[in-house]
């Protein structure tokens, strides 16, 4: 379990920075660049809530996105979610006045578009829906809760680079609340999955046998498919963290005997080593073995031997679906 002590210190410091940011504003005031497309997306996940900032820039006609701001605030809404079946009166509280942080952040960076997407906890709590139009009516923040199916789709645009052409690739997205798999054909979407298997569910308890069976036989079904012909894609918190403890960079593959022997490496610490020795957030510390042995799983039954980690998530999908959006926008203003 988190320490709330340490949430609420974490929060604090993010309103302070709100604080800090409109002072500066009024201050400097600066002119906006029009030039510049700026762009905001939050990730509402089972076990934390980032915001990220973007400003477009467009170079020989190379798109690149230009990180302005990250915020990952460690909210475990999924603890509550999984155990329960909605969001504690507490975790309320904080989630909301987390998104009227988040909200002037946006705000005061005056974005061109934003996007909120609410995953798996959220579309799972008997009062998120009421919470999502609480947060609506008392900030303005608009928040959608997306489906699994969604969710692939748009973490799919962030990896879509990373794929080298003409091969089969398995992508799996650990989440808090649940694991997204998709095959894709040269580049192409051929099938997706979203099962109830997550870090947190994990970790709680609440995943169940019967669903475990259900993603072996869709995984196995479809690798016989390609002949053991396909490489896995891994996304989320976990598999970055475990690429990084691999001492790998980017552009390597890390291979599946590797992804155990840091899963035993940190499986033989206690939760205070992991996070006073391989320096994890405490939010990090305690699910990482449950989310490994979900990517060690899938590589298994899908005779996938290495694995390729681009860095990136939904806040990454959503920029690059925010930024398509305005191009389509623009294009029928020419038209017009």
């Amino acid at each position: 379990m988190l320490n709330s002590g340490h949430s609420n210190i974490k929060l604090k410091r993010i309103i302070q920075k709100v604080d800090n940011y409109f002072i500066l504003l009024l201050i400097l005031q600066p002119e906006k660049q029009k030039s510049l497309l700026k762009l905001a997306a939050i990730d509402i996940g089972s076990n934390a809530i980032r915001l990220q900032v973007t400003t477009t820039i467009l170079t020989k006609g190379q798109l690149n996105f230009k990180k302005l701001e990250y915020v990952r605030f460690p909210l475990r809404l999924g603890q509550d979610v999984f155990t329960i079946g909605r969001i504690s009166s507490s975790n309320e509280i904080k989630f909301k006045k987390l998104m009227q942080a988040f909200k002037i952040l946006i705000d005061l960076y005056e974005v061109d578009d934003y996007m909120a997407c609410a995953t798996s906890a959220m579309r799972e709590s008997i009062n998120g829906r009421q919470i999502v139009k609480d947060v609506r009516n008392e900030t303005g923040l608009e928040i959608q809760i997306i489906d699994g199916d969604q969710e692939a789709a748009i973490i799919n645009n962030a990896i879509s680079s990373f794929l080298a052409p003409g091969r089969n690739y398995l992508h799996i997205d650990v989440g808090g609340g649940s694991t997204e798999l998709n095959i894709l054909k040269d580049g192409e979407k051929v099938a997706t999955r979203s099962f109830k298997i997550g870090s947190v569910r994990r970790l709680e308890h609440h995943d169940s046998p019967e669903i475990w069976d259900d993603m072996q036989k869709w995984v196995t079904d479809k690798a016989m498919e390609y002949e053991g012909k396909i490489t896995a894609v891994g996304t989320g918190g976990n598999i970055n963290k475990i690429f990084e403890l691999g001492q790998k960079v980017p552009g390597d593959k890390m291979r599946l005997t590797e992804i155990r022997e840091v899963q035993k490496l940190v499986s033989d610490l206690s939760i205070p080593d992991r996070i006073n020795e391989l320096q994890l957030n405490p939010d990090r510390a305690d699910v990482i073995i449950p989310a490994s042995e979900i990517y060690i799983a899938v590589m298994e039954w899908a005779a996938a031997g290495r694995i390729v980690v681009p860095d990136v998530g939904l806040k990454d999908g959503i920029m690059q679906f925010l930024y398509q959006r305005k191009a389509n926008e623009d294009r029928s203003m020419v038209k017009e």
